[in-house]
């Protein structure tokens, strides 16, 4: 009877504790950060919108970056860190994600709006990039409804080293970006993950069959020049490469921060 009462007072403390204005306020904090979104929005027909990128699926890309920011150690074998990268990003892994951050250029893990999917770059803004870029039907099949209403898909980084973006996700979808893999320079044995606005988000150092070093090479040389370039050029100079939880130039915060 005495074991029971005393396991019954621990229950009781434990309780207590988990319920004390302090420990509830650490709690809602925690929720509040990973429920933000770190850019303006708006509500329009009842939808959050992202104000400068309205066909970004708001919620979706709030949970990759929920993902990616829990995401452990990306330093082993390439084929189960893309594995990962897919994943926290809303993609399955099957054939026709099989280009996903495998090229220079595919790296951008975009999240759209499901009616802004089916834009093709009908009158060309996205240079090097064709007026029949039909890609709808495949981020249906490929993406993962858990995330969130909308679509996710592997959206190519040209255009950008501009500002504002000239690329696929904020030109041709109206869409940020979750996140993108950058190689860092010189050795580019190493990959960082950057979001919308440039700030690191997580970095690996893979090992096996990664992309050809020309690969490589050309994913930096894509970002050269722009924000997304920064927090590679920064781990190669030895220091950090901007933490996602500071400020971004525009006001913005990173959604965990």
């Amino acid at each position: 009877m005495c074991g029971y009462t005393s396991r019954l007072a621990l229950l009781v403390v434990a309780l207590c504790l988990s319920l004390s204005p302090r420990v509830r306020a650490l709690k809602g904090a925690e929720e509040l950060a990973m429920a933000d979104y770190p850019w303006q929005t708006t509500v329009q027909n009842g939808v959050v919108t992202d104000v400068l990128y309205p066909g970004t699926a708001v919620d979706r890309l709030r949970s990759v970056l929920g993902n990616v920011l829990a995401l452990g150690s990306l330093d082993g074998p390439w084929t189960e860190v893309r594995r990962q990268l897919l994943a926290a990003g809303g993609l399955k892994d099957d054939r026709s994600t099989g280009h996903a951050f495998n090229d220079d250029n595919h790296c951008d893990l975009t999240t759209m709006r499901s009616e802004e999917s089916f834009k093709q770059n009908e009158d060309g803004s996205v240079a090097q990039i064709s007026r029949r870029n039909q890609l709808g039907p495949h981020i249906q099949a490929a993406s993962l409804p858990e995330l969130g209403v909308g679509g996710s898909w592997s959206t190519c980084t040209n255009g950008a080293h501009i500002t504002p973006p000239n690329d696929v996700a904020h030109v041709q979808f109206s869409s940020r970006i979750a996140f993108k893999l950058v190689w860092v320079p010189p050795k580019f044995e190493e990959f960082v993950l950057v979001d919308d606005e440039g700030r690191e988000l997580k970095r690996g150092r893979p090992t096996g069959q990664v992309p050809h070093i020309s690969a490589r090479q050309s994913n930096f040389a894509l970002v050269k020049g722009g924000k997304y370039a920064q927090a590679a050029e920064a781990i190669a100079a030895g220091g950090g490469g901007g933490d996602c939880k500071q400020a971004g130039g525009d006001g913005s915060t990173c959604a965990a921060a």
